[in-house]
């Protein structure tokens, strides 16, 4: 079998794509207090768009909708995810993470991003838009509103972590997605597996990201409240003052079976009199479930700000 790394699956998905995989390559920095913030950059020239991922994924769930939307881009993964350290007080919610996110556009893109973020990375991309509106020039925020019920969508994503925290092998993992109805077809979760896991030096298999830790602590503490629930401190927290505050135009895209309902879309248009909102036939991770179809709405968004982009 060939070895694999994490670049290794692009071919693959760029089949039957008019065009060919773009030079992809890691880049990481060194935050002032000691911790790995890390990304990748698809293409030579300057990013025109920026994306960060939700909740227990990594910068490799935009692959996909990068290969159809074909332009220079920068995938981060947020702190406790993917290859970015994780962080010591477990605080994973959108201000904490916003100010590396600020760093790293500042670090590697030359002009203010078309910021697009999913779940936890939409609300995060919201607290940046916020915060440093310099650093933002439009803002996609897909599938996630700070009145997004912990209880309803969200409690999937606390059952599926909630279990053991490491494993015998890969494939364990690719049963338990497939299980939860994740993952979409059996290529796809162990394409998923692969980027988002890790074998540690004793052979077991854990999870990159600090978030199914937390969850799976959550879980097995009961009722006990002095354990913090992440799902619940990510939505709990203060979006909807961010989304206030932010002065780009805004654009949210909501699955159709996905987390965002449509009151919650309307609370969002009620708060956001100017926010643009468009629906698509997915669940909550739209970039994997349909990637051409998010491709197209990212598209026109930065065609409406770079309208020579190619």
């Amino acid at each position: 079998m060939p070895v694999r790394d994490e670049f290794s699956f692009l071919p693959a998905q760029a089949a039957g794509l008019d065009r060919p995989v773009p030079p992809v390559a890691r880049v990481d920095l060194t935050l002032d207090d000691g911790r790995r913030l890390s990304g990748l950059r698809w293409g030579d020239a300057p990013p025109a768009v920026t994306l960060l991922h939700g909740a227990g994924l990594n910068a490799h769930t935009w692959d996909t909708t990068l290969l159809h939307l074909g332009l220079p881009a920068l995938a981060l993964d947020l702190a406790g995810h993917g290859d970015s350290s994780w962080r010591d007080d477990a605080a994973y919610v959108a201000r904490v993470l916003a100010p590396d996110i600020a760093i790293a556009l500042e670090k590697w893109t030359a002009a203010p991003q078309v910021l697009v973020g999913h779940s936890l990375g939409g609300l995060t991309a919201a607290a940046v838009a916020a915060s440093r509106p310099d650093l933002v020039s439009r803002l996609v925020v897909v599938d996630i509103t700070p009145g997004v019920d912990p209880s309803a969508g969200p409690a999937q994503i606390r059952a599926f972590f909630a279990g053991p925290t490491d494993w015998a092998s890969r494939d364990e993992l690719v049963e338990r997605a497939l299980s939860f109805g994740l993952g979409g077809s059996p290529e796809a979760a162990a394409r998923g597996v692969f980027l988002n896991s890790r074998v540690r030096p004793d052979g077991r298999v854990e999870w990159k990201h600090h978030f199914a830790h937390l969850a799976a602590a959550a879980a097995n503490a009961g009722t006990d409240p002095s354990t913090p629930d992440a799902v619940r401190a990510v939505l709990a927290d203060t979006g909807w003052d961010d989304l206030a505050a932010v002065r780009a135009p805004l654009t949210l895209v909501r699955g159709e079976r996905g987390f965002v309902t449509v009151p919650d879309a309307e609370d969002l248009t009620r708060r956001v009199p100017d926010a643009e909102v468009r629906t698509l036939g997915t669940g909550h991770n739209v970039q994997e479930e349909d990637p051409a179809g998010l491709a197209a709405v990212i598209r026109g968004v930065v065609d409406s700000v770079h309208p020579s982009a190619r």
